[in-house]
C-alpha cells in the first residue's frame, strides 16, 4: 500500500479542500473516506454565508436558492425581520457540492480512497491502520477531518460533546414561502438551539432544529411545530435527516505531534449556531500554510503555527459567541419574549440589518454595546462579561 506525505482522514468538504491545497503544491496526499461514497447522507441544513465564494470554489449549479434576510420569531409570536439588499446566504445542494470538492482534490493530484476506515493512529510516527488491511500507511502528517465523532481526535482528546439535530425536507402544494427569507424560532426547550425554516424554493423547505434533547424529543417538537403552522397543513415530508452537531470546545487539542484536526473534528463551529463550513474552509487554508511550511523545511514543530494562526483569527469571536450561547441557555420563554420586545423597541431590526453577519457576530454585539441596547435587555453582570472581551 502507498505511503503519503499527508493522510487526510475524512473526505468531507473541509478535508477535501485541505487535500486539494496540499496536492496543488505537489505533495503526495491520501484522502481517506470510511464510506463508500462522498457526501451522503445529508447531515446539515445547507445554509452558508456569501463569504464562501471568496473562500472556495463554487459554481451556481450547487446553489439551490439565495437568501437576503431572516424573520426571527419569539415564543409568543413576536417577530424581528432583518434583511440586506443583496443575498447574504446560499442554500446549497451539499451532497453534490461535497462530492465536487472531493473530485477537485483528485483532479489536482490527491488519491481518494473510499471504504477506508481508519482504526489506528500513531501521532508520533505518522502511522495509521486501515480496517481489513494488513500493513500500516506511513505519513509525514496526519490530518483528522473526520467529523465530530473523529477517530483521530479520540487519540488525544476525550469524546467530543455533541447535540442532536433533526431535519425534514418538506414540499407544499402551492407557493406559500418567501423564498428569499429564512425563519428562525427560539424556544427554551431547545436553547441555545432553535427551529429553522430554510426555503429551497417557494414551495419546498428544509425544516429542522437542534438542541440538547434526545432525537425522539426533537422530532416531537418538530412535528408539533409543523402541525400548528397553517401553511404546512397540506405539506408532505419527502425526506427525514438526523445527525450530530459538535459543541465548540475551547479546550480541544487540535495538534499532537504529527497529527492535526480540522473542521468538526476540531470543533471549529460557531458556538451560537453550530455552523462550521466557512470557519472550516478558513482553517483549511491556515492548516495548509503551516503544513506546507513544516514539510518544506523538514521541521514538524512548525505545525504549531497552525494553532497560533487559528487562535489569532478566531479566539475573540468564539469567546464572544460562547457568552451569547450561555445567555440563551439560561433564558426562559418569558425572558426570551421580553428580550424580543426590547429589541423591537430599540430598533434592533435596523441595527441587525446593517451590522449582522452570519459568520462574524462580534461587530453586531459591539454595536449593541456601543448604542446601549445590550444594557437594556441584559442584566448588568452579563453585559459586563461581554464588554470585557474587548478589553
Amino acid at each position: 500500500m502507498n505511503n503519503y506525505d499527508i493522510a487526510v482522514v475524512g473526505a468531507g468538504p473541509v478535508g477535501s479542500t485541505f487535500a486539494r491545497y496540499m496536492a496543488e503544491e505537489g505533495f503526495k496526499v491520501g484522502l481517506m473516506e470510511r464510506k463508500r461514497a462522498v457526501g451522503v447522507p445529508l447531515q446539515c441544513a445547507g445554509l452558508v454565508g456569501k463569504k464562501i465564494k471568496k473562500l472556495n470554489v463554487i459554481s451556481d449549479e450547487f446553489i439551490l436558492n439565495r437568501v437576503c434576510g431572516a424573520h426571527l420569531h419569539a415564543p409568543s409570536g413576536e417577530v424581528l425581520s432583518v434583511a440586506k439588499k443583496k443575498p447574504e446566504a446560499y442554500v446549497l445542494d451539499r451532497m453534490s457540492y461535497d462530492k465536487f470538492l472531493a473530485e477537485l482534490a483528485v483532479e489536482n493530484g490527491a488519491e481518494l480512497l473510499l471504504n477506508h476506515k481508519v482504526v489506528g493512529v500513531d501521532p508520533k510516527t505518522g502511522n495509521i491502520r486501515i480496517k481489513n488491511h494488513e500493513t500500516n500507511i506511513c505519513n509525514r502528517v496526519i490530518v483528522g477531518a473526520d467529523g465530530c465523532s473523529s477517530f483521530v481526535s479520540g487519540e488525544f482528546n476525550p469524546p467530543s460533546k455533541t447535540v442532536q439535530a433533526a431535519q425534514y425536507l418538506v414540499n407544499m402544494e402551492s407557493s406559500v414561502l418567501e423564498s428569499d427569507y429564512v425563519h428562525l424560532y427560539v424556544d427554551s426547550r431547545i436553547s441555545p438551539g432553535f427551529i429553522w425554516i430554510i426555503p429551497v424554493s417557494d414551495s419546498a423547505a428544509r425544516i429542522g432544529l437542534f438542541g440538547s434533547a434526545s432525537y425522539r424529543e426533537l422530532t416531537g417538537i418538530l412535528n408539533g411545530f409543523l402541525a400548528r403552522d397553517e401553511k404546512f397543513k397540506n405539506a408532505s415530508v419527502v425526506k427525514k435527516y438526523h445527525g450530530l452537531i459538535p459543541v465548540y470546545d475551547p479546550k480541544k487539542v487540535i495538534l499532537k505531534d504529527r497529527a492535526l484536526l480540522l473542521g468538526d473534528a476540531a470543533s471549529q463551529v460557531k458556538p451560537t449556531t453550530g455552523g462550521g463550513l466557512i470557519m472550516g474552509f478558513k482553517c483549511a487554508r491556515i492548516a495548509a500554510a503551516a503544513t506546507s511550511n513544516a514539510l518544506h523545511e523538514g521541521d514538524i514543530s512548525l505545525l504549531h503555527n497552525y494553532e497560533g494562526s487559528y487562535a489569532k483569527e478566531y479566539k475573540r469571536e468564539l469567546r464572544m459567541q460562547i457568552e451569547v450561547r450561555k445567555i440563551f441557555e439560561s433564558m426562559s420563554n418569558v425572558e426570551l419574549d421580553k428580550m424580543f420586545l426590547k429589541l423591537k423597541e430599540g430598533n434592533a431590526e435596523a441595527m441587525i440589518s446593517k451590522y449582522g453577519d452570519m459568520d462574524t457576530q462580534s461587530p453586531l454585539i459591539k454595536q449593541m454595546l456601543k448604542s446601549g441596547l445590550l444594557f437594556s435587555i441584559l442584566p448588568g453582570i452579563l453585559t459586563r462579561r461581554i464588554s470585557n472581551l474587548w478589553k
